[in-house]
């Protein structure tokens, strides 16, 4: 559906009238950061929106964010506009298969990224975003055998830089996941004196080429205090549309084509004032469930 000055006033008079707001994460279509009330990483987007006296959050993004929302503001209304928004990566790990894993390992000390479903936030020891993933791992003990999970790349990275030995769980993002270094070296060759800046999710043979590796909103600040002009960027395209935003004197150009994420772009401003409009689709986390991966998030935020 084209979007309309119409449809975007209709949006507004729903927001209005529901006490809601609007959070869009970076990836999403340039309408709906456009019309949000904040843009940004997704559990930033939740802890945003847990401080407001909103109603209603509308989360312009993916499943596990919404439940994160949930999770931080269970007195509020969370609505994701198209429960066909989901993550791939957070789908490669359940709660059913973590306890087998914890069982096998016994008892190994468990991070999880905020990437991952509730239930499975409840069976871990503490949370992680894209941008301390590192300083999480570092707070654990050294005779602590830690799982990571879901994503092997950020692990990856967070062991790297840490110099400890993880456990991995084979998960992936779809996106990050497909670059190569040959996406590295050609995207140099077309743009020499560019910077390239890639997300932690990209595998190891990758970040190790590139000239900043930072999570959205990382590198997002980057480029703005960047004294350099022009940038390649690693991650999921809707981020270039901030990007310019901020920055309308520079140039960026995308790694590679295709870095698309479908179930992110499912989300429409026609789905949000259907949303806001019936107050459905909900998204609610089990009371037990929510006070576990609570804690998780709790132990994360302390640090």
């Amino acid at each position: 559906m084209e979007v309309t000055d119409e449809l975007v006033k209709e949006v507004n008079d729903l927001r209005r009238r529901r006490k809601a707001i609007i959070l869009s994460h970076y990836y999403q279509r340039p309408e709906l950061q456009d019309i949000a009330d904040f843009v940004g990483d997704s559990l930033e987007l939740s802890r945003t929106a847990a401080r407001t006296d909103a109603e209603v959050i509308v989360f312009c993004g993916v499943h596990f964010m919404a439940e994160s929302a949930a999770i931080l503001s269970p007195e509020k209304v969370v609505l994701l506009p198209d429960l066909r928004a989901g993550c791939p990566m957070a789908d490669m790990a359940g709660a059913d298969s973590l306890r087998s894993k914890k069982a096998e390992l016994t008892n190994p000390f468990v991070v999880s990224y905020v990437n991952t479903t509730a239930d499975v936030k409840a069976e871990s020891d503490i949370c992680c975003t894209s941008a301390n993933a590192v300083r999480i791992i570092e707070s654990v003990p050294r005779d602590k055998q830690i799982l990571f999970v879901p994503d092997k790349n950020l692990g990856a990275y967070a062991a790297r830089q840490t110099s400890r030995d993880l456990v991995l769980w084979p998960g992936f993002c779809c996106i990050h996941d497909e670059l190569e270094p040959a996406d590295v070296m050609d995207a140099r060759r077309r743009h020499p004196g560019a910077l390239v800046i890639v997300h932690p999710e990209c595998r190891p043979e990758v970040t190790v080429l590139a000239d900043k590796v930072a999570s959205t909103s990382g590198m997002l600040r980057f480029v703005q205090e960047s004294q350099a002009r022009e940038f390649i960027v690693g991650t999921e395209e809707g981020l270039t549309y901030q990007m310019a935003k901020k920055c309308p004197g520079k140039k960026f150009h995308l790694l590679s084509s295709g870095l698309v994420c479908d179930t992110m772009k499912l989300i429409t401003l026609s789905k949000v004032r259907d949303a806001l409009k019936t107050l459905e689709p909900r998204i609610t986390v089990h009371p037990g469930i929510r006070r576990r991966a609570l804690q998780a998030l709790e132990k994360m935020l302390a640090l």
